[in-house]
């Protein structure tokens, strides 16, 4: 055995331990009672800190010098070199975050998420205040064990997407309000009553369950190797790419929840599906520093995937005059008085919403911005816990013109901070933004894309991001993928310009 083939050989035990503690989380969210909590906690404080003590240990210290010293010379832009690398660069970080605080972070983890569904259930955010409080402590450790220079939202920012920073975001943001607010401003003017409210009906949730597998296979979620269920707040998740789970949740009077959710996980889990075989169990399907095994560049990249299969394909209109169909054999009552195009209308209608997850893709990042300005005012100490509710609130007034009539639709909506996750939300706009570069990319790369879209014939897309991003795992960064199929780096042009063609064409705004 090579020095290389032992250190992947004790990576890939680490990855093991890494999906027994995904197991358990996608159980916790979608099996476990509620009383199993405390439990489940310390069942993955154990687990975390055991996974942490094998990945820091003397052993992978002497792996890593040894496999370092085979390589010298080796071909930089190889997998084994870039998962050397990572690995080494992982090393290095997570031997400055202490045992002790990743444990306690994961033990909150559980009880924290009850607090929270219990506390949105009932409406009651100062139930969940003191588990968010805690919350934030421990982030704010976790950022000055990471390291900072200007804040330590830097810091957690490189659990999810490495090289991002609040200044970065910042300028993002700028860009993208530049563009949105003036589209959004004109669509407003423009808006008008659809003849049909296509929401007022019963879809009973069976038969919203076959549509959301029907979907999902159809745009190529292979199901013998995946699985959908049910949980309070989408999400997925994997074992290995064989093994993908996804999640949608079902509201009897709102049809489009699950069926875009469905389609969502599914873009998600399409990514871990079409990894290559050989990088499973391996540094490039390792999330080293979230002590997660996940797959894709980052959760921007992850996102990427997911967004464009939800939006892009499955908000277009060319998808629904060939799938309404699909929709009104299940429920022929419902959609008696509509047609594909009033389908289409209704899924894309442009309105100011309070919640994030049935947020148009026009106002969809400033939900994004609204949430990332909250959590660095947190982190930097000029928002309190206590405040947020009120926080919340003006800064809803401010960027959609609405004020939450309770917390539940307001700063308990999502489950992130429950989960201990700060730093994430910005990884929805990385993703957004980066689906219009990539899809951009796919049409330029594949001539007959339109046609083939056209038909429902969603292979050769699904080919080419397979070859272009997805079998690559960790391989490379996000803008590393992105100079590679498009030329440059993250920009927000082409998401804007995808918008406004798109909502100008549905509002007749030209």
């Amino acid at each position: 055995m090579t020095a290389y083939e032992a250190l992947a050989a004790h990576i890939a035990e680490y990855n093991d331990l890494l999906n027994i503690l995904n197991t358990l989380k996608w159980d916790m969210r979608t099996q476990m009672p509620a009383g199993g909590a405390a439990t489940r906690g310390a069942q993955l404080a154990t687990l975390t800190k055991l996974a942490k003590d094998i990945f820091v240990s003397d052993k992978t210290a002497r792996l890593l010098d040894a496999a370092e010293a085979e390589l010298t010379g080796a071909d930089a832009d190889a997998y084994a070199t870039r998962a050397l690398r990572q690995t080494r660069d992982a090393y290095e970080l997570q031997k400055r975050i202490p045992a002790e605080l990743v444990g306690r972070l994961a033990a909150l983890g559980p009880e924290s998420e009850a607090a929270w569904a219990a506390a949105k259930d009932a409406d009651d955010y100062s139930a969940f205040q003191p588990y968010l409080q805690r919350m934030l402590a421990i982030n704010i450790e976790l950022a000055e064990a990471i390291g900072y220079a200007d804040h330590p939202f830097d810091a957690l920012i490189q659990q999810f997407e490495p090289g991002m920073t609040a200044a970065r975001l910042k300028v993002i943001f700028g860009e993208l309000k530049g563009g949105l607010l003036p589209l959004l401003g004109k669509i407003v003017a423009n808006d008008a009553p659809l003849p049909v409210d296509l929401w007022a009906a019963d879809y009973d949730l069976a038969g919203q369950k076959a549509l959301c597998y029907e979907l999902a296979e159809l745009i190529g979620f292979d199901f013998s190797r995946g699985r959908l269920d049910i949980a309070p707040h989408p999400f997925e998740i994997s074992f290995t790419r064989d093994d993908v789970r996804i999640t949608t949740r079902y509201d009897a009077n709102y049809l489009p929840m699950s069926i875009f959710a469905a389609l969502h996980e599914a873009g998600h889990g399409l990514y871990e599906q079409n990894i290559a075989p050989e990088l499973s169990r391996s540094a490039l399907t390792t999330d080293f520093i979230g002590q997660y095994a996940v797959g894709g560049a980052s959760y921007g990249a992850h996102e990427f995937s997911s967004r464009m299969w939800e939006n892009q394909i499955g908000r277009s209109r060319e998808f629904w005059q060939l799938h309404f169909h699909r929709l009104q054999s299940r429920f022929p009552e419902q959609l008696a008085k509509a047609d594909a195009e009033l389908f289409y209308r209704a899924v894309n209608r442009v309105q100011p919403s309070l919640i994030r997850v049935e947020a148009d893709e026009v106002t969809y990042n400033l939900h994004i911005m609204l949430r990332t300005e909250i959590e660095m005012a947190l982190l930097e100490g000029a928002v309190t816990v206590a405040e947020l509710p009120q926080v919340w609130s003006a800064k809803m007034r401010e960027y959609l013109g609405l004020t939450p009539p309770d917390d539940r639709r307001g700063a308990l909506q999502d489950v992130h901070w429950s989960a201990g996750t700060f730093a994430n939300f910005p990884c929805y706009t990385i993703g957004n933004i980066m689906s219009a570069q990539v899809l951009a990319a796919a049409r330029r790369h594949l001539p007959d894309l339109a046609g083939n879209l056209a038909r429902g014939d969603y292979t050769s897309l699904l080919a080419w991001l397979t070859d272009s991003i997805y079998q690559h795992g960790r391989a490379y960064s996000t803008e590393e993928l992105l100079r590679r199929i498009s030329g440059e780096g993250l920009s927000v042009a082409p998401l804007l310009d995808y918008l406004e063609r798109k909502y100008s064409d549905l509002y007749q705004l030209n």
